[in-house]
Formats: C-alpha cells, structure tokens, sequence
C-alpha cells in the first residue's frame, strides 16, 4: 500500500481503518491484522527505531457507540495501533497485539475521551505504551472527559508504560480501574502522568504483578513499578491535579522502585499504598536513574533531558499531600548496593501517614 491507499481523518492524521458516529460495530474473529508498522521505519536504531517521514495509524474509531472489539490479533503496528477518540460504551476483550518493541509511539490501545468502556483478557507486547488513557487536544474539546474505564485480566509487556494514565491530558481522566494485571519486562509498570491543566481523579490499581527494568535512555522511563508525576509539560503549562489514586495488593520486583512526585504539594494529593511490596533488584545493565521527563528546567548537560543517573530508592514521595503507606514492604536483593539507598525518601509531603511499613535501607 502507498500514502494515497490510507484515509486522511481531518486532513492531517493517516489510518488504514477508520469509522466515524458509527454505532453498534463489530471487529471480530480470528483473523490477523499485520500493519507492517517496521516498514515505515527509517532506519533502525541500536535501542528504538528512527521514524520515517510518515506512518500510519491502523484504527481510529471516533464518535463510535456500542462498539465491540474481540477476538482478533494485531501485528506490527506503525504508530497508535487502536485509537479510540470520543467513543462510549466500549467492549475490548480477548485480542492480542504484538507490535515490535523499538517502535516509537506504537501504542496498543490508546483511549481519548472515551466513556464506559471495559477491556479484558487482552495480551499487548508494545514499544510504547500497552493501554493509556488520554484527552488529547482536538477531542477534549469536542468530547470531553474520558471516564467510567475498567481494564481487567491483562497480560503486558512494554519499553515504555504498560498502564499508563496521561500524558495528553486536556479534559478530566476519572473513575477507572486496573485489576488482575501482570506487567513483566517493562519499563514503567503502572502510571499515572499528568503534564496538563486537567485532573485525574477516583482510580484504583488492584491485584497486578508487576516486573520493571530499565532500559536505553531514549525511552522514557527508569524501571518504576509505580509512577505518580504531575509535572507541566513545558514552562507554560499549567499541571492539573492528580487526586483519590489507590493501590492495593501489588507485588513489584524491579530496578527503579515507585516514584511520586507533585510540581506542587496541591498537584497530588490523597495518594494511598496499601499491601504493596517493592522488592528491588538489579538485572539490566542500565545504570539506575530518575527520569521525570518531559520536565522544565532540565536545560545542563548533568541534567540533559531531565535524566539523571543516580542511586534510588524504593518509595521516593516528594512535593505530595496526603499520602499513606498501609502494610507495605520493601526487600533488597543480592546486587551491588551503590545503585539503592532507602527504603522510604520522602521531602517536601503534608500528611505523610506510615502503618506497619517494613523495609531498611539498603545499606
């Protein structure tokens, strides 16, 4: 297929499928969909690919109602695989996807602004993020909030985020679930990443495995299992508010611990850990860092792109408000200890609350 065979949605986006104010559609079966997504590559990279002058998207469904998605298998997708902007009452169950992992900005499912949807039983591989909620500009205003999601029963595995809530975020993201997920080999596990004015509210993560490492800095990320950042995207945003999140249940083996981090102490608030271990471990050959990008200020070459290679600790809380740690835990393994350093860092957080924490430092 060339440029021309693919449709053109607002003049601007390429896609191989596409429907818009469709209602009661159903993509099923057990067929496969091959995007040949490395094809529209440039050239490879040692660690991600480098993009090519143009690639398309394979789904955009918009404005879609009563819409079914199962069963079927995707490959090898260009960019966002399936793209859901302004659709309501959604079923995604029992599809796998398999997109290459050095695909930049191949997402698997990326949800924007949509209402009542519920996946489950999908297995994703994916070079960016697996599933992510988003209100990007353009449908934010025409669609508004994307909420009332559950995501359940999921296998996951990313060089990005494997559950990941942001960074486009121009309308409110609330009310969602997580439950049942094991994430492995990923790097950011679950996340919640706000750069914009809107707010993320009322979200649980319950029940997952999650296994994170790093990778090659030209990803975002460091190994994070949990990742709770509000930080504007550019030194003229303004960053919503990240409030009401829980995680229960959870069990981490990773490199980069969990990191929660405000811009402000009102951007995250009421953030609470209960039954959560963190076991950290070192199995990559990345060094261990905090990435917080895309962060402002990060302008000198000790803090190019705002990574910066340092030891970490298991729970960082900075710059929060409300947060509480509820039967948690944290164990070291048998790795050089140059790369860790506490248990628990907190700075700058009103309302910390600790019940029955277990963990030392590292040393």
């Amino acid at each position: 297929l060339e440029r021309k065979d693919y449709s053109r949605v607002a003049g601007r986006i390429t896609c191989f499928i596409n429907a818009d104010g469709a209602e009661h559609v159903r993509i099923s079966g057990g067929g496969v969909i091959d995007c040949r997504g490395t094809r529209f590559m440039r050239e490879e990279g040692t660690y991600i690919f480098i993009r090519g002058e143009w690639r398309p998207r394979m789904f955009l469904l918009e404005n879609c109602r009563h819409l079914t998605i199962r069963d079927i298998t995707i490959r090898d997708g260009a960019q966002w695989t399936l793209h859901l902007a302004g659709c309501r009452d959604v079923v995604i169950s029992g599809i796998r996807i398999f997109n290459s992992l050095k695909v930049p900005n191949s997402d698997a499912i990326d949800l924007d602004c949509c209402k009542n949807v519920r996946i489950s039983d999908c297995h994703i591989e994916s070079g960016d993020d697996c599933i992510s909620l988003k209100t990007c500009p353009g449908s934010a205003e025409r669609y508004g909030a994307c909420e009332n999601i559950t995501v359940t029963g999921c296998t996951l595995m990313s060089t990005s985020g494997a559950l990941v809530i942001g960074c486009e975020a121009k309308a409110p993201m609330r009310n969602v679930i997580f439950d049942a997920c094991v994430v492995r080999s990923s790097h950011r596990g679950l996340a919640i990443h706000l750069n914009h004015e809107a707010d993320v509210e009322n979200v649980i993560f319950s029940n997952c495995i999650v296994e994170t490492r790093v990778f090659n800095a030209a990803w975002w990320g460091a190994g994070e299992a949990i990742y709770v950042v509000a930080n504007p995207w550019t030194a003229d945003d303004r960053v919503g508010t990240i409030r009401n999140v829980r995680f229960s249940n959870i069990l981490c083996r990773c490199e980069g611990g969990v990191m929660v981090r405000g811009s402000s102490p009102d951007a995250v608030e009421n953030i609470v850990f209960e039954g959560v271990r963190v076991e950290m471990d070192k199995w990559s050959k990345w060094p261990t860092r905090r990435d917080l990008r895309p962060l402002p200020g990060y302008g000198d070459a000790a803090l190019e792109h705002g990574v910066t290679e340092q030891p970490v600790s298991a729970f960082h809380l900075e710059c929060a408000r409300g947060v509480t740690l509820r039967n948690c835990e944290v164990a070291w393994k048998d790795a050089p200890r140059d790369c860790w350093r506490h248990a628990l860092e907190s700075h700058g957080v009103e309302g910390l609350t600790l019940e029955n924490f277990r963990g030392q430092a590292a040393d």
